[in-house]
């Protein structure tokens, strides 16, 4: 399952990501706070969704409440302990979605603090997040008017805005000849621009020669003997999703690019639910208890595209995407949360509000912007990149906040009596 996901966003969710950023004009990280964020959280969202009209119970909020810390450290300490290239970061796109996933965790926080849900605060939820997207939208003007008004005060402003460009120039699927022009650097997509574009890129990987013009056949064979070995195993996941989805690297199906991101989207939904349900068997089988498993094991299980998808593009050399996907993500979980609650109460259970649970609610926002904050901090201390040492932070962080969970779970530490079926 960890393989089929890996397929599925390397051959073809993350091409189809290029193309509409490419069309939109998208930058990097509004890509990775947007698109990417919304195909990778596509598990939480059909979670949320079963939550409120299926089992009726919590497991929307506590799968998005769970596995927001690992979204914001754990996948962070993948992105740089797995990626062989260091990652420069601009300041404004980690401090934009940070600031919008802190508020959006203290108005979902605040919600549930009566155990209630209205109509009225659900639509708040999507209101704050079409705010998100409006800045998104004027992205380049706010980022250019924070230039002229910290960049006298701040130099990791504009440090970072002169390596992001010159790392950054004007490539996309083919090369462009012509001047780069400097103000331009951020409207441009260039998910996928080191010093290859896409197309050359995958064609190196799989070994073959770059004067093709079309993108080679996923049926071609590396030459590597551990890639052809890896191949070999994954032949039955690789035909499957060639039959099912266009692959919009090859010309032919170039124009459905939107076809092929929904049918990924629905592909690493169904992957993610295979997998975190091998990983609740592996769990139950394990004799690990219930709220252990759900802050360490489910948290992770449903975070995997994330995880993919972040890796790699940081193996890439593109920081600001990863990190935008991973904040961008848990704003876009929070959403998830206001779309069901919202349709429940406004359409169909409109005599009342939704009960929910929120055992717990008080560490758990203090858990939320601690990571928040601890995030933030940390890649200002180093230097903002993404490298060795910002994972190993991020994993020893991430091992703090989940063993302090266990324990307070486990009414070890604090006051929460450990609750048990039928009690």
């Amino acid at each position: 399952m960890f393989l089929a996901v890996s397929i599925v966003c390397d051959d073809y969710f993350l091409p189809s990501l290029e193309i509409i950023s490419e069309c939109l004009g998208l930058s990097q990280d509004v890509a990775g706070a947007t698109f990417m964020a919304a195909g990778s959280s596509a598990p939480e969202l059909v979670t949320a969704f079963l939550g409120a009209f299926v089992t009726k119970g919590d497991i929307g909020v506590s799968t998005i409440l769970g596995s927001a810390i690992y979204n914001l450290l754990g996948i962070s300490a993948a992105c740089g302990l797995f990626s062989s290239v260091v990652s420069r970061l601009s300041c404004w796109p980690l401090f934009r979605d940070c600031l919008a996933y802190t508020i959006s965790a203290a108005a979902v926080l605040a919600m549930i603090s009566d155990n209630r849900i209205y109509w009225y605060e659900s639509a708040s939820l999507l209101l704050i997040y079409g705010c998100y997207v409006l800045v998104l939208c004027f992205d380049i003007k706010i980022n250019q008017y924070l230039m002229k008004k910290f960049s006298p005060c701040c130099t990791c402003f504009t440090k970072a805005v002169e390596e992001n460009a010159e790392q950054q120039p004007l490539v996309g699927w083919r090369e462009e000849s012509g001047p780069l022009i400097r103000q331009q650097s951020r409207t441009d997509s260039g998910i996928f621009q080191d010093e290859l574009d896409y197309s050359q890129l995958s064609t190196s990987l799989h070994g073959l020669d770059e004067i093709s013009g079309d993108h080679p056949n996923v049926f071609t064979m590396p030459e590597a003997d551990m890639k052809r070995i890896l191949w070999v195993l994954s032949l039955p996941i690789i035909t499957l999703l060639y039959l099912t989805i266009p692959d919009c690297r090859r010309q032919f199906w170039r124009n459905w690019f939107m076809v092929t991101f929904l049918i990924s989207a629905a592909w690493i939904s169904a992957i993610t639910y295979v997998l975190v349900w091998m990983v609740t068997i592996a769990g139950e089988t394990l004799g690990i208890p219930e709220s252990v498993m759900g802050l360490t094991l489910l948290a992770a299980g449903t975070s995997v595209p994330d995880t993919v998808a972040s890796v790699l593009v940081a193996r890439k050399g593109n920081g600001d995407m990863a990190m935008s996907n991973i904040v961008g993500s848990n704003v876009f979980d929070m959403l998830c949360l206001g779309i069901p609650w919202f349709i429940k109460s406004a359409f169909i259970n409109t005599s009342g509000p939704i009960e929910v649970n929120s055992n717990g609610l008080t560490y758990t926002a203090i858990s939320l912007i601690c990571s928040v904050v601890f995030i933030f901090l940390a890649v200002h201390l180093n230097g903002w990149k993404i490298d060795k040492r910002l994972g190993t932070i991020c994993l020893v962080l991430y091992l703090v906040f989940t063993v302090l969970s266990i324990l307070y779970e486990l009414g070890i530490i604090g006051n929460n009596p450990t609750r048990v079926c039928g009690n």
